[in-house]
């Protein structure tokens, strides 16, 4: 599908301004709602406000993830300054993440998504899977074993060694640093600002968070977009990726600041998140989207994600 041939350039343009107005807010919120997230257990430390707290941290770092991924397109802000230090500090840093490594790679997918050459490839090719092995790939991230095996690959990828002056390999501290010094320092804000406030346990809270509903949600988000679409293998991103209508309570978690938009996202990636809905319903009103597989809300996706076991 061809937009130039179903839309105006000067839609096409409406379609992909960028407005500095609705990137604050953006931002803003999702900030804010990690604040509360604190808040709540700050003022009503008990069993229930823990739960809410930690769903609510996981559902913004994801939300963190999906900012930093609108400034790698350079979509979020007007300004590519704007983007490149605001998706570093706010939105990567919080999450360990390196922008640049991050978009190095997710620009290959956009570029190889639909063939055998997609580096995301491995993340979604072999669904759908046994409910069993679903319910162990959720348990490892919920008891922080994803995020380990994240945190090992990120240390070792940004590892530099030197060699001394006796010719034996050293690890370099200082050069680690520098690669990760945005996920280091931002880190230890939230740590101070927390202990300014005389609640700088409540950064654990962070941490429970990211070793368990931060990498659930990150999974099915992840499978939503291109596992068991109609053809995972055709150049046509209309049959392989997806996008999934999300309720309220899904926007909380499971799909942040318009993430759920993944084909709409696509099928023209310049388009900001603040658009991707409207984009949407354009494409819908053009009968662009008759072929799509469009989901209404995730426990539909995780259906297809699994299969019924065979017993003997």
């Amino acid at each position: 599908m061809k937009l130039k041939d179903n839309f105006s350039p000067e839609e096409i343009q409406a379609f992909c301004k960028r407005s500095d107005l609705q990137a604050w807010l953006a931002v803003v919120l999702n900030w804010v709602i990690i604040a509360l997230a604190f808040a709540l257990v700050a003022a009503w430390p008990n069993p229930l406000t823990l739960l809410i707290s930690l769903v609510l941290l996981g559902g913004r770092q994801l939300g963190l993830g999906a900012l930093m991924h609108e400034c790698g397109h350079g979509t979020l802000f007007r300004s590519k300054a704007l983007n490149q230090w605001m998706g570093k500090w706010l939105c990567a840093g919080p999450m360990f993440y390196r922008i640049d490594d991050y978009m190095s790679n997710h620009l290959k997918h956009h570029a190889k998504a639909g063939s055998v050459d997609d580096p995301d490839l491995s993340r979604y090719q072999h669904y759908p899977v046994s409910s069993a092995s679903l319910k162990r790939k959720i348990l490892r991230d919920i008891t922080g074993r994803t995020s380990l095996h994240f945190l090992r690959t990120t240390f070792r990828a940004n590892q530099i060694t030197t060699i001394n002056e006796q010719g034996k390999m050293r690890f370099d501290i200082g050069q680690f640093f520098i690669r990760l010094h945005a996920g280091i320092i931002s880190n230890l804000i939230i740590l101070i600002a927390l202990a300014l406030l005389g609640r700088p346990e409540l950064y654990l809270l962070w941490l429970a968070s990211y070793f368990s509903f931060y990498m659930v949600f990150s999974r099915i988000r992840n499978l939503a977009e291109h596992a068991v679409v109609p053809d995972l293998f055709d150049p046509d991103p209309i049959l392989h990726t997806r996008t999934v209508l999300a309720r309220w309570w899904e926007r909380l978690t499971f799909a942040p600041n318009h993430v759920n938009y993944h084909l709409e996202h696509h099928l023209l990636p310049s388009v900001p998140k603040y658009r991707l809905a409207a984009f949407h319903e354009a494409l819908k009103q053009k009968g662009l989207l008759e072929r799509a597989e469009i989901l209404l809300g995730y426990p539909e996706l995780i259906r297809r994600l699994t299969t019924q076991e065979v017993t003997a």
